[in-house]
């Protein structure tokens, strides 16, 4: 399949030094191909100057487009408010620190004219990478296939392509709360992956935090499923079953004149049903704030700044 038009979407919070490089090796990557071709970087609300560059290179180089955001919505939203003004009939999203590699960009516009409407990409370890890291990601896809009804690859990231059809579908889902890899994958259409090394950054510190990143677990699992609420309903009526097991053996030894000591054991007891019901009121305090969120049906961003008129 032909491409006539691309369009590159890079979100981005304090970015001010990858900005240049960034632009330089996409130049570099896309030059061979005939098609047009935008390149839109979505600031994030930074503190530093990346917008002003942005700014300052969109103004000689006629590729380079630029949003501001007014203030930090989060990678999500700002992935989403990219791919809403991107014109092109294929989109490709990543990351503007340079972990995304753009040289893996002509392997993905591959697998789209192989026929692929979506072309995802999967994140391969090296040795850098924590067992930390390593460890709570696997837990995590685990947890989330377990709980979704659709199937996530694991070391799955935003750095894909998409055609305009994928995207359009993609664009009617206005939730709040966003995941995309899972949203991806729930729309459907004909979907492929491709590993790639992750690249260490070109400079800087990453801005995702382990808060950001706990925050994105639980946006994933409670907007990909409502099972923990089922999970919720099981847990209190095993606890409801032992209760009133319990409760007949206390009254049996009663009425029989047996004396139950054990202070302890009711104590432990107490502390543990005390401890489900908070569990099960924080997972339900979840979607009740999910709820609350989409009623108030405020925009999911707002611009307050763009390069171009």
């Amino acid at each position: 399949m032909k491409i006539d038009r691309l369009s590159i979407v890079l979100p981005c919070h304090n970015e001010e030094s990858n900005i240049p490089e960034l632009i330089k090796e996409l130049s570099l990557v896309l030059k061979p191909f005939a098609f047009t071709y935008e390149i839109i970087f979505v600031d994030d609300g930074s503190k530093d100057s990346t917008f002003k560059i942005i700014n300052d290179i969109s103004k000689s180089n006629k590729f380079v487009k630029g949003y501001a955001l007014s203030r930090n919505f989060g990678h999500q939203i700002a992935l989403l408010a990219g791919i809403e003004n991107a014109t092109g009939d294929v989109i490709i999203t990543m990351d503007a620190d340079l972990q995304h590699p753009p040289e893996i960009i002509p392997q993905l516009i591959e697998k789209y004219e192989d026929g692929y409407d979506i072309v995802n990409t999967r994140r391969k370890y090296d040795k850098k990478t924590t067992v930390f890291k390593k460890t709570s990601s696997k837990w995590f896809y685990i947890l989330i296939n377990k709980l979704s009804d659709i199937k996530i690859e694991p070391q799955s990231s935003d750095f894909r392509l998409m055609n305009r059809e994928a995207v359009d579908a993609f664009l009617k889902m206005k939730e709040h709360n966003r995941f995309t890899r899972g949203l991806i994958r729930w729309i459907g259409f004909e979907q492929t992956i491709i590993d790639y090394e992750t690249n260490e950054r070109f400079s800087g510190q990453s801005s995702y935090s382990l808060k950001k990143m706990i925050t994105l677990a639980i946006d994933g699992v409670t907007s990909m499923s409502s099972k923990p609420l089922r999970l919720s309903l099981y847990l209190g009526f095993i606890f409801f079953v032992s209760g009133l097991v319990y409760g007949t053996y206390v009254m049996f030894n009663y009425f029989s004149g047996i004396n139950i000591t054990g202070w302890t054991s009711i104590l432990i007891s107490i502390l543990i049903i005390g401890g489900i019901q908070l569990l099960i009121l924080s997972i339900i305090g979840e979607y009740v704030a999910k709820i609350f969120n989409e009623v108030k049906s405020r925009p999911l961003y707002l611009i307050k700044a763009k390069t171009h008129k």
